[in-house]
């Protein structure tokens, strides 16, 4: 935890590295400067500030605050500093999956045709957009990690908890919608590792960066995903020997073992229509509603019946090319 400005300062310098801190942090960085006799005009051009934002933060009694808006105790709080562990452990399973997922289509497809571009900044329904080697968007990837299992499952849908994938139908219309609007392929990536979730990665980042990073979040500073980011990359980065080292890479191990299971938009939105009553309890409830507020209206798909594997996805791609993989995306076989 940051106990002071000078712990503040130090974690963010470990996640800037050498290319030096953001304005925000090199206005904190000048109240030392300030109080011992720097010219407050010289540091302002330096850091991209005025000489009157430098004066007014060296002068502060809480100089933290005058910057986020916010302090360390405040940032520190149980929720603020969850808030912040989930976000960033979402992240890192993010970034993790999007490298494990380009290693599989190196392996099976043999080539480096097509990239993933990230795409959740905007806080779309998408997390990647796939690009082929002229530049252009060939489909669009939400990624879902499946860690909890619908315990329930049999009672209620008929399916067996293992076997048993939940998908908020909304997000099925959305898509849909979005495939339609830009006649690009909508693909749902399901990621099935028993108890890997955004809580249990961020278990594993560094005490201090939390602190940092739930700073952050609470302060009106802009792109702070942006920042999220650098948190992550810090962490992805790490020297061997760190021990933040050795957990990513025991997730990252564990995202490559993982059962990799792909369904499309447009089939997703078939099965949801022939299989509403059977597979969407909710619709099945008098008062669901008002009983479950924050319960998504799930549609439960069959890992083993309903979804395909990647491997089985990519090795279309590889020997029928990418028609004849969009084909099939759009009669709903995938």
């Amino acid at each position: 935890m940051l106990a002071n400005l000078d712990d503040l300062i130090a974690a963010a310098r470990r996640v800037y590295g050498s290319a030096g801190t953001s304005r925000p942090f090199a206005l904190l960085e000048a109240v030392d400067r300030v109080r011992s006799g720097e010219d407050p005009a010289v540091i302002a051009r330096e850091i991209r500030s005025t000489r009157k934002k430098v004066l007014e933060v060296a002068g502060s009694n809480n100089p933290i605050h005058a910057v986020f808006g916010s302090d360390l105790a405040a940032a520190g709080e149980d929720q603020a500093l969850a808030r912040a562990r989930r976000g960033i452990g979402q992240m890192l399973l993010g970034t993790l999956a999007e490298r494990s997922f380009e290693g599989t289509y190196r392996s099976i497809v043999r080539t480096d045709e097509l990239r993933l571009e990230d795409d959740r900044s905007g806080r779309t329904d998408t997390d990647y957009r796939v690009f082929n080697g002229q530049d252009r968007p060939v489909f669009r990837i939400n990624i879902k990690f499946h860690g909890s299992p619908f315990r329930r499952a049999a009672d209620l849908v008929g399916l067996e908890p293992e076997d048993c994938f939940p998908l908020a139908t909304y997000k099925i219309h959305a898509a849909v919608k979005r495939q339609e609007e830009e006649f690009l392929s909508y693909l749902f990536l399901i990621v099935s590792i028993p108890g890997l979730t955004g809580d249990s990665a961020g278990a594993e980042v560094p005490e201090d960066l939390v602190h940092l990073a739930s700073l952050y979040m609470q302060s009106s500073q802009p792109r702070k995903r942006d920042f999220e980011d650098l948190v992550v990359r810090r962490m992805v980065d790490a020297r061997r020997e760190e021990p933040v080292a050795k957990a990513v890479a025991a997730i990252g191990r564990r995202i490559d073992r993982a059962s990799w299971r792909v369904v499309s938009a447009r089939r997703a939105n078939r099965l949801l229509h022939e299989k509403l009553f059977e597979r969407v309890y909710a619709v099945r409830v008098r008062g669901f509603a008002s009983n479950y507020r924050r319960a998504e209206v799930d549609m439960h798909f069959s890992i083993s019946d309903d979804l395909v594997s990647l491997a089985e996805m990519l090795e279309i791609l590889r020997d029928h090319g990418l028609q004849g993989l969009t084909a099939r995306i759009e009669r709903g076989e995938l």
